[in-house]
């Protein structure tokens, strides 16, 4: 209500008793105070005039003050006297019962708060003293309206830096905390929490800290109103920046743990969706340890809403995983992708949040690599606190001491250290703790790969690490002394492992019933757990008739290095799905640790190989597995039944800085999500990648680029014109990235985009011409002429004046692209098919097109002036005889604003100076108006006109 101004419609009778009649809404200028400088009936001196209005009982008077408070300001600040005066009544102004006033005086204060810091030597004084009492008080004052307008004075005040760091410690903050104490008013308390947030980015760190946290902390947990928790949760993520990350880690990732499992749907939502800023503020093993699985439970959670802004948030949330040492990738400040070189430094390794390896102990290469095998095959588990441990035991190998005295015991307690890490580690380790297969429970270095190729799972460790030394006598030895001991104490430990693994798997396969029918992730997680546990079960019954140890020794004496091979594969084929069915055991209950199978698995990876290489892809190190792999799974078609419909799209929008974050090293993973993607039936999935596979080229590089995102860009070519308009704006940005004879290819296909869907979409094919300008630099001169050459012929005759206007700039351009490289031929063939098409055209429009091209070339200087003088000038020159006088206006305004405008044809001793002065003479005379004008004009005055309008509008 206060921005109506009522007061001119309703209230004229009033303003013209003030004495000026005209004044109304149209009058802009006139200063809302005007009155006061007219001599009324009272014969008062405008400053007593001015008392007696502000404190009329007409509240119209009273607003109409409080309204033009800035110009009284400007009229009475140059006397002191005055304006204590006027800071007087603008107080008891404050103290008005009427609302309005009150508004009208609180909407005046910024303006007037910037004027007297302009004007006002003593500007801090007045603004303490004055201004901000009054601020502060509206904050609690009992109208809404009054209320709201308050708040926003005060974080405008703070934006613009006018508040002095004194008032805001002893009087905005004191009010703020007054305001949200737990026995304040539940609207005070909701609208103080929504302020604290909103200022807390603009104050210093250490005030925030020191008196905003502790009542943001405790607001977060408010049990009476779930409006502040949601506020709080809303703006989590700017409190997090404010405060720095030791702050956010002391105090405020617990809170919002806490806030991530409230009870209100809403408050998870919002959590979600701030969950990257919050990772933002995090430290790299924080956000690997904590909010990993934290994002997990919200990607996972009952309420469809929280899981629609969870998947919204993930792809942002991989994205603070981004480690340029790693990824070879960075962003420059002017936004640009560039490549650095990966760092040799193995401790980079850890970069994504785990600690390097203490240095108390072995630390070479070699052995930091095999000794982060079994973690690095798991990339979620945490390592905090644990490098000294487990870099110790898998030495027992290589020792330089010999083989280790009971190797199996050394594994067995190596693997229960592991198991203090996590819940998720504690899963992990005892999959991995069967006794049958001493070394594969613990394999080497390289044997934590799937077989095959060890080159198909890149690993930072293994590419820089020296090579290990030949330890097979060591081996052989190892599994001689092993073997007994297998014999005695291998047994009771399998039996005893399955059968508590199958009562974990039934007992998560009861509480998963209720929720069989709502969710198909639910569902495909009860598959996995029934056949794990009906494996589970077989292997029991047949357990007691088969002795794998032994037969392993048998093999394992005669033949090491077989056995070693066997072993490998072993674990290798069955690390996968006893992972997946961990992170199933753990993802349900992660307070519990679990124990697992893994005998079951190996007959499920033997049956279906095709299994293990399509797992094998999915590996990497950067991120924890568990947030790629709901990633990858956002293309699934069930996924926009559950979660959202437009889930596609979000994934394709972030896939780009997925990609980055992995590197190039870890396409793997998303190539097939990539292909999902661009084949999917909703073409503003198709759309987003379209506008995006520029900068993923520039991520994977030139290689990867050619094989696996060209076939997708030849599909966007092809597709609807919502689709190839993406891939149009970015076209020059792809094809500079490929080789010469890749981008030869697309020569002939870019006359495809001449053709559209709709001939009225122009734009279309002004963007074509566009980056047909830029990309000109990618072709040689004798490409430009076979193919481009025609297409701007083509876009110079287009239907739309637009088109048309940026077709010119590109025929000049490719006349600078001949003449440049020396190919003169090429030039004057392209000259005389200019003549042709343009000059002799049977419409206007042809003829005046040819005017402003020779206009350009004089301009842009792109072809020699014997050239233009040659070829160009008699045809150009011709034209004054034409019948339209559009072209002759054009004609005009080339020869007398540009041709002479250059020295060349300035110059007396000039053979066609003659020549053009009598046709600029006839053009003077001529019948029409504007060709005789702009004839006339001299050269001097041509910025005084827009030749740029006439020409769009003739």
């Amino acid at each position: 209500m206060a921005e109506i101004p009522l007061y001119f419609v309703d209230l004229q009778d009033d303003l013209d008793d003030y004495g000026f009649e005209d004044y109304g809404p149209d009058c802009d200028n006139m200063r809302v105070t005007a009155f006061l400088d007219i001599p009324g009936q009272d014969n008062l001196p405008p400053l007593t005039r001015l008392e007696k209005y502000a404190f009329s009982e007409n509240t119209f008077n009273r607003q109409i003050i409080a309204r033009g408070l800035l110009d009284i300001f400007r009229d009475f600040s140059n006397n002191e006297e005055d304006f204590l005066t006027v800071m007087e009544i603008v107080v008891r102004l404050s103290e008005d019962a009427e609302p309005t006033v009150r508004t009208e005086l609180m909407e005046q204060i910024p303006p007037i708060a910037i004027f007297l810091q302009e004007n006002r030597s003593d500007f801090p004084v007045v603004l303490s003293e004055y201004l901000i009492p009054i601020v502060v008080r509206y904050l609690t004052d009992p109208n809404n309206q009054v209320r709201k307008s308050s708040q926003e004075v005060l974080l405008i005040l703070l934006e613009q830096d006018l508040i002095f760091q004194h008032d805001i410690e002893n009087k905005v903050c004191p009010i703020l905390l007054q305001l949200s104490a737990p026995d304040s008013d539940d609207e005070y308390k909701a609208e103080a929490v929504s302020i604290i947030c909103k200022m807390a980015s603009m104050l210093s760190k250490s005030t925030v800290e020191r008196l905003l946290l502790p009542r943001f902390c405790e607001l977060c947990g408010d049990g009476k109103l779930f409006q502040v928790r949601k506020v709080c949760a809303a703006n989590f993520g700017d409190i997090c920046h404010a405060v720095g990350q030791e702050a956010t880690e002391k105090f405020l990732i617990p809170k919002f743990f806490e806030l991530c499992s409230d009870a209100v749907w809403g408050m998870r939502k919002a959590c979600a969706e701030c969950f990257t800023a919050v990772s933002h503020s995090s430290s790299p093993g924080v956000r690997r340890t904590q909010l990993s699985p934290l994002f997990i439970r919200l990607v996972s959670d009952p309420c469809r809403w929280v899981r629609q802004a969870a998947f919204q948030s993930l792809g942002p949330f991989i994205s603070t995983f981004a480690n340029p040492s790693r990824a070879g990738l960075y962003l420059r400040e002017d936004g640009a992708l560039s490549i650095r070189p990966l760092t040799q430094d193995f401790d980079s390794g850890f970069a994504s949040g785990s600690p390097a390896p203490s240095s108390g102990g072995n630390t070479s290469p070699a052995s930091l690599t095999s000794s982060a095998k079994p973690v690095q095959r798991e990339p979620e588990l945490p390592v905090e606190g644990t490098s000294a441990k487990t870099s110790n035991f898998p030495h027992m190998g290589s020792s330089p001491d010999g083989p280790a005295e009971n190797p199996v015991e050394s594994c067995v307690s190596a693997g229960a250290e592991l198991t203090g890490l996590s819940p998720e580690t504690s899963a992990f380790s005892k999959l991995s703790d069967n006794s049958d297969f001493p070394i594969s429970s613990y394999p080497g270095s390289d044997s934590w790969a799937c077989p095959g190729n060890s080159e198909d799972v890149f690993s930072h460790f293994l590419y820089w690490r020296t090579p290990l030394p030949d330890i097979s006598k060591d081996l052989e030895l190892l599994l001689s002394e092993a073997g007994p001991q297998e014999d005695y104490c291998s047994r009771p430990g399998v039996v005893h492992n399955n059968c508590v693994a199958r009562s974990e798997i039934q007992k998560v396969l009861d509480s998963l019933q209720e929720h069989l029918m709502n969710d198909p992730d639910v569902q495909a997680q009860v598959q996995v757990l029934s056949a794990a546990l009906r494996a589970a079960q077989l292997d029991s019954v047949n357990e007691p008739e088969s002795k794998p140890t032994a037969g392993l020794n048998e093999v394992s004496i005669s033949d090491p290095s077989s056995a070693s091979d066997n072993q490998i594969t072993l674990s290798a084929s069955s690390s996968q799905n006893e992972l997946f069915v961990a992170r199933i055991l753990q993802s349900t209950d992660p307070g519990e640790p679990r124990n697992g199978t893994r005998d079951h698995l190996e007959a499920d990876q033997r049956r279906d190989p095709t299994l293990l290489e399509e797992n094998k892809s999915k590996l990497q190190d950067i991120i924890p597995q568990p947030l790629l792999d709901q990633y990858v799974s956002m293309t699934d078609p069930a996924r926009a039944q559950t979660v959202d419909t437009d889930i596609a799209k979000h994934c394709a929008y972030s896939l780009p800085g997925v990609a980055l974050t992995l590197g190039r090293q870890n396409w793997h993973c998303l190539k097939d999500t990539y292909e999902t993607l661009a084949s999917d039936v909703q073409w503003k999935v198709r759309r987003t990648l379209a506008f995006s596979i520029h900068e993923l080229a520039v991520i994977l590089g030139d290689q990867l680029t050619a094989a696996d995102l060209v076939p997708i860009f030849n599909g966007f070519l092809k597709d609807l014109d919502e689709v190839r308009i993406g891939v149009l704006k970015h076209l020059y940005d792809f094809l500079k990235l490929l080789h010469e004879d890749k981008r030869r290819d697309y020569l002939y296909q870019l006359q495809e985009f001449v053709v559209t869907d709709n001939s009225r979409n122009w734009r279309f094919r002004y963007e074509l011409a566009e980056q047909l300008i830029l990309i000109l630099e990618l072709y040689s001169p004798s490409d430009v002429y076979d193919y481009l050459m025609h297409i701007a012929l083509k876009l110079c005759a287009d239907q739309v004046s637009e088109v048309r206007w940026i077709s010119f700039k590109l025929v000049v351009a490719i006349l600078q692209k001949f003449y440049s490289n020396s190919e003169s031929a090429l030039g004057l063939n392209f000259i005389n098919e200019l003549i042709i098409r343009f000059r002799h055209c049977s419409k206007w429009v042809g003829r005046q097109a040819f005017a402003f091209i020779c206009q350009a070339v004089v301009s842009k200087e792109c072809v020699p002036v014997d050239q233009f003088v040659e070829h160009l000038l008699p045809s150009l020159l011709s034209l004054a005889s034409d019948p339209v006088p559009n072209v002759r206006v054009l004609l005009a305004k080339a020869l007398r604003q540009m041709l002479l405008a250059k020295a060349y044809f300035r110059n007396a001793s000039n053979p066609h100076l003659e020549v053009i002065e009598e046709t600029i003479l006839a053009l003077q005379s001529d019948r029409d108006q504007d060709v005789s004008f702009f004839a006339a004009l001299e050269p001097k005055r041509r910025n005084i006109i827009d030749t740029a309008v006439l020409e769009k509008q003739n």
